[in-house]
């Protein structure tokens, strides 16, 4: 009895966070949707905000399955549960297995996407909020150098260029002094004027892709870490304790089957109480 009860509240304690988890996402993703400025260009393939909205609805109905399915002791929601816990676990392995026969193929597509971002740096504020975030996180500039800022219009340089940012870099590629109290935003000036030696000494001029290939490996083992302990926790450990719910529910049922067709005269039902008692006995 013990036992059970252990597997039961395990799993719906699971999917409960989870399923918590999920809505916030989706609040999040709303908000984002509709706090944005109705005339901004979406920037990357995916709206980010409609990303979050479209995760956090698919979380949200697998775990509602496992929490009403573990809580009801219910198998036909169990297994729909389970199902869905089996599809992710091989699209996430394919997905996996894909990246990395496909590597240069991966890269080359992340330079694109991020190169594009670039384009639109001044048409989207969260985008540029992200820029500015990684490429003061990573200590890089650009893509592949800090002269990639040419690609954006504000940034081209050109001398029939009106910007006044014209042939600069934006200020999160400026380095920083460690006294310095006041934001200088206007520090990216006319960098790409500059050879790489000269440039170096104001700003970051390494590509912010070389820089996040740089972290991810000397960050093997955290990187393998945390995604493996992901996987296990809402894949393999989720999957065994729905298995393990079914499979003791299905033993009660085969134990009752024989006396309750005896006196009922009809099969038992597949739907129980929350809190039936499943024993050995």
């Amino acid at each position: 009895m013990r036992g059970y009860r252990g597997v039961k509240y395990t799993l719906f304690i699971f999917c409960y966070f989870l399923w918590v988890v999920s809505a916030v996402l989706i609040v999040v993703g709303i908000y984002a949707k509709v706090a944005k400025e109705k005339d901004v260009v979406d920037t990357l393939t995916v709206d980010p905000a409609l990303l979050l909205i479209i995760v956090g609805s698919v979380m949200f109905l697998i775990t509602f399955l496992g929490c009403f399915g573990a809580l009801r002791n219910a198998t036909c929601l169990l297994k729909t549960f389970l199902a869905f816990l089996a599809v992710i676990l091989l699209l996430q392995t394919a997905a996996g297995v894909v990246g990395y026969l496909f590597t240069d193929m991966v890269m080359e597509r992340t330079e694109k996407l991020m190169m594009k971002a670039i384009v639109r740096y001044r048409e989207d504020q969260d985008l540029e909020n992200a820029i500015d975030f990684i490429q003061k996180k990573f200590q890089c500039c650009g893509v592949e150098d800090y002269k990639d800022w040419s690609h954006n219009i504000y940034f081209q340089c050109l001398d029939t260029n009106p910007s006044l940012e014209a042939c600069g870099v934006p200020f999160s590629c400026c380095i920083h002094l460690q006294n310095q109290t006041v934001l200088n935003t206007m520090c990216g000036y006319g960098m790409q004027q500059l050879g790489e030696p000269l440039a170096r000494q104001n700003i970051f001029t390494i590509g912010c892709l070389e820089k996040i290939i740089w972290w991810a490996k000397n960050n093997l083992l955290l990187v393998a870490g945390l995604s493996g302990g992901l996987l296990l926790l809402e894949q393999v450990c989720m999957m065994s304790l729905a298995a393990a719910q079914i499979s003791w529910i299905r033993k009660v049922q085969r134990q009752k089957k024989e006396p309750a067709a005896v006196k009922s005269g009809r099969k038992d039902s597949l739907w129980y109480p929350a809190f039936a008692d499943f024993d050995d006995d």
